[in-house]
């Protein structure tokens, strides 16, 4: 049998992540410091944990709704309003998701006939654009550069816009770069898009984890709300990512459509975890704020060594990622990240993994420990020095 002929042309079409190219290497090199994943350092907050625990103990081991138990969803409804002054009905308007790519996942594909066209601003996470091409869709980079502040400008939206464009991504606070969107932003990007059809999906995963400044949802712009998909959820902002807990928040007709998908692929998100993301939600915004302000002291580490080495680096106003400009070493991305591997033992992300116009940079993740940040970080400064 071939497989060649059996497996689909969609599949088979999607390139092997860039990303993946460069793990391979790290695996062989497993006494690094890794600032490569982007995870956060800490441990599930520990009354989320017994909530976990507890639900287990008793035995609420079943399927729940396929858009989510009811009070999950009505506190999702109460955190989007009291931190980001958003308001959805519980009931039509928010989907609980097998972590933010689901939601991501489900979005596209309920939104993309073959052919349509979706805006992704680059450099960006990974999975938006083979989530596009396996839902039939055709991405459409947009570069975004260090001088504008890694911001989607109006002008560069308005170049890309094509009668087949049905879908803009904003992936904001952005990984790998750490950019946000301000308000005044938003609003020229909402002037853009009004008289068109064009339906905004909004990655606020990181929404939570903003240093100086608020994370700002294009669904709060006048006229937006009507034709934006929010995702989030607690990997993140919680430190939940094996939790798997994600939600959708957008108008009843797309939430309806959503949810049909999921429940036809996943049925329902797990439900130990949907138990825990209601203390996660309801109890647990202090020991957000902790984790917040660590990821802070670690951004400033960080910025500081740059400095130092006279390697120049936007300043990263969310997430926990720094992207920092090694053109002037003369090294390509990926050559960069092999030898500071091979020599220096230290893993950080070649740029081009985040799309083109990532080249000539790096992403290093600083959620991990202060100790093994510091040692990175002089052993980075080693390696530039040496060349």
């Amino acid at each position: 049998m071939s497989f060649s002929f059996a497996l689909g042309r969609q599949a088979q079409a999607l390139p092997p992540s860039p990303i993946r190219r460069f793990f391979d290497l790290v695996e062989q090199n497993k006494d690094a410091i890794s600032l490569g994943i982007g995870e956060p350092d800490f441990v599930t907050p520990y009354p989320i944990r017994d909530e976990g625990i507890f639900t287990l103990e008793k035995g609420y081991t079943k399927y729940t709704p396929n858009a989510g138990l009811t009070l999950l969803r009505q506190e999702v409804s109460a955190y989007m309003a009291r931190h980001f002054g958003l308001t959805y009905d519980y009931a039509n308007e928010i989907l609980i998701t097998v972590g933010g790519s689901e939601a991501i996942d489900l979005g596209l594909r309920a939104l993309l006939n073959t052919g349509d066209e979706v805006l992704i601003p680059e450099p960006s996470f990974v999975c938006y654009a083979p989530l596009t091409q396996l839902a039939g869709g055709v991405p459409v980079g947009i570069e975004t550069i260090a001088a504008e502040n890694f911001r989607l400008t109006a002008d560069r939206l308005k170049a890309a816009i094509t009668p087949r464009t049905k879908v803009l991504v904003l992936p904001f606070p952005c990984n790998p770069t750490g950019a946000i969107m301000e308000h005044a932003d938003l609003e020229a990007i909402a002037q853009v898009l009004c008289g068109t059809d064009i339906v905004v999906l909004s990655d606020e995963l990181y929404a939570g984890l903003t240093y100086g400044v608020s994370h700002i949802s294009i669904a709060t712009v006048d006229n937006m709300r009507e034709r934006t998909l929010v995702v989030n959820g607690l990997s993140k902002s919680h430190a939940m990512t094996g939790w798997r807990m994600g939600f959708a928040c957008a108008p009843p007709p797309l939430i309806a459509q959503m949810t049909r998908i999921h429940q036809y692929a996943i049925m329902s998100a797990p439900t130990m975890s949907q138990y825990a993301a209601i203390i996660a939600l309801r109890d647990s915004d202090d020991s957000v704020e902790q984790m917040r302000q660590a990821y802070d002291q670690r951004r400033r580490l960080v910025l500081n060594a740059f400095e130092t080495m006279n390697l120049p680096c936007f300043e990263p106003q969310g997430a926990f990622y720094a992207f920092p400009d090694i053109r002037g070493t003369g090294l390509s991305s990926f050559a960069f990240c092999e030898r500071l591997l091979t020599k220096y033992k230290v893993a950080v992300i070649p740029g081009d993994g985040f799309g083109g116009c990532g080249e000539g940079f790096v992403r290093i993740c600083y959620a991990v420990d202060v100790g093994l940040l510091t040692e990175a970080l002089r052993r980075i400064e080693a390696f530039i020095k040496g060349l």
